[in-house]
């Protein structure tokens, strides 16, 4: 069996989730291989539980064996309704390795890498009907420019998304080679790393990635007990300043809240002035999780 993702500040993740054997229910929120939440299970006591989501079926696989644990395969924007099913009203740590996975990148079939010529696809879990090439060939130049530049950075944004729309009605995008063939002249900068960002847009897009983060953060600060832990880590600008923001203000937006008297109301205690990043050994192993960045809130109340 292949490594289907190699899990990024493993230790370091784990250690500020559970820093003992302890008793309590955990959320790994982000399953992918189980790399990490076969760490938890080490960490966890025999009668705690560790309940771990992902929507993509290529994980099935990967499912450790353990009375402890509970896959459920559905995006994390759903936390609060599926503890509700299985009878959770609190939990005492939620784990989220946010991003694509390697597994992903590397299956050429799924569209996600400009390295590979496939459909353009990019769904995380199947049972969505949006593709990429649906992006491409339906949105208008201003919807392509908006989400270029907001979830790919893009400084030409304006010229990309018009170029495309125009291509699109003389010959509807269906391939990776497609989009390569239409947006390689406007590559500005380091060609790798454009069309990374690019193909990092229109994945965020496909995926709804910003909305379900949004809804996931809000429901994983309603379900955990007083003390209890989030660790988020983040791969790109985009997800990190929505939690950084979310843990200082309890709010996606970061708007400062205050109560009745005047106080600002601080949801979580911030464990980690700055994010923690891989150390240059990890990233020289593991060179994906050079852009990482890992963040950890204490609910204070």
């Amino acid at each position: 069996m292949m490594d289907y993702h190699k899990p990024v500040l493993a230790a370091e993740s784990i250690e500020w989730l559970v820093s003992k054997k302890v008793r309590g229910t955990y959320v790994d929120a982000t399953f992918g291989g189980g790399g990490h939440s076969r760490l938890i299970l080490q960490r966890l006591a025999p009668d705690a539980q560790l309940f771990a989501f992902d929507q993509d079926a290529d994980v099935l696989e990967y499912l450790p064996e353990d009375p402890r644990f509970t896959f459920v395969q559905h995006n994390f924007r759903y936390l609060k309704q599926f503890m509700k099913f299985y009878g959770v009203s609190e939990l005492d740590g939620v784990l989220a390795d946010l991003g694509v996975s390697s597994h992903q990148l590397d299956t050429a079939e799924r569209g996600f890498s400009w390295r590979f010529d496939a459909d353009l696809d990019m769904r995380m879990s199947k049972e969505r009907e949006l593709t990429a090439a649906d992006v491409l060939n339906t949105y208008s130049p201003e919807a392509l420019q908006q989400l270029f530049s907001r979830y790919g950075e893009l400084i030409n944004s304006r010229s990309l998304a018009r170029h495309l729309a125009k291509a699109a009605k003389h010959k509807a995008f269906r391939t990776v080679s497609d989009l390569l063939r239409e947006a390689e002249p406007f590559v500005r900068g380091h060609k790798p790393r454009y069309l990374a960002q690019l193909f990092q847009a229109l994945r965020i897009e496909v995926n709804e990635e910003m909305q379900a983060l949004s809804d996931f953060l809000q429901q994983a600060l309603d379900l955990l007990a007083p003390g209890g832990r989030l660790v988020v880590i983040a791969y790109h600008s985009i997800e990190d300043r929505l939690v950084k923001r979310f843990l200082k203000t309890g709010n996606p937006e970061g708007k400062v809240q205050k109560d009745e008297y005047g106080n600002i109301l601080r949801p979580f205690k911030v464990l980690t002035r700055k994010p923690i990043l891989p150390s240059p050994r990890e990233i020289e192993a593991n060179p994906r999780a050079r852009s990482a960045k890992m963040r950890v809130g204490e609910k204070t109340a």
